[in-house]
C-alpha cells in the first residue's frame, strides 16, 4: 500500500521560513518522480515544484522560484520543500505527491498523494 506522510506545517510570520518533508511508504523511492502542490481556500490546486527520481532535476512554478526549494534523500525515503521568505498568499494545504519515473514543469501525471499539510503566513 502506498503511503505519502506530510509533515512540518504550521503558522508562521511573514517573511518567516518553514521545512515540509514527505515520506513515501510503500514504492521504492528512489524509483518515484517527486512534488508539491497546494491548495487555498476556494482556489484550485496549485503545483509549487517537481523533482526528478534521482535529484538531479527540478522545477518550480514561476511565483515560487528564488524562495521555495524542493530536495530529497533517498537513503531517507523523504522528500522536502524548504520555504522562505513566506508571505500570506502562500498560507494553503500543502500536499506532497509521488509518480512513477520522471517528472516535467507541467506537474502532471501523479498518481499518489498525500493528505496534505496547512501552512498559514500572518501578516
Amino acid at each position: 500500500q502506498v503511503q505519502l506522510v506530510e509533515s512540518g506545517g504550521g503558522l508562521v510570520q511573514a517573511g518567516g521560513s518553514l521545512r515540509l518533508p514527505c515520506e513515501l511508504f510503500g514504492r521504492t523511492f528512489s524509483n518515484y518522480g517527486m512534488g508539491w502542490f497546494r491548495q487555498a481556500p476556494g482556489d484550485e490546486r496549485e503545483f509549487v515544484a517537481t523533482i526528478s527520481p534521482n535529484g538531479d532535476s527540478t522545477f518550480y512554478a514561476d511565483s515560487m522560484k528564488g524562495r521555495f526549494t524542493i530536495s530529497r534523500d533517498n537513503a531517507k525515503t523523504t522528500m522536502y520543500l524548504q520555504m522562505n521568505s513566506l508571505k500570506p498568499e502562500d498560507t494553503a494545504v500543502y500536499y506532497c505527491a509521488a509518480k512513477f519515473g520522471m517528472v516535467s514543469s507541467s506537474g502532471d501525471g501523479f498518481a499518489y498523494w498525500g493528505q496534505g499539510t496547512q501552512v498559514t503566513v500572518s501578516s
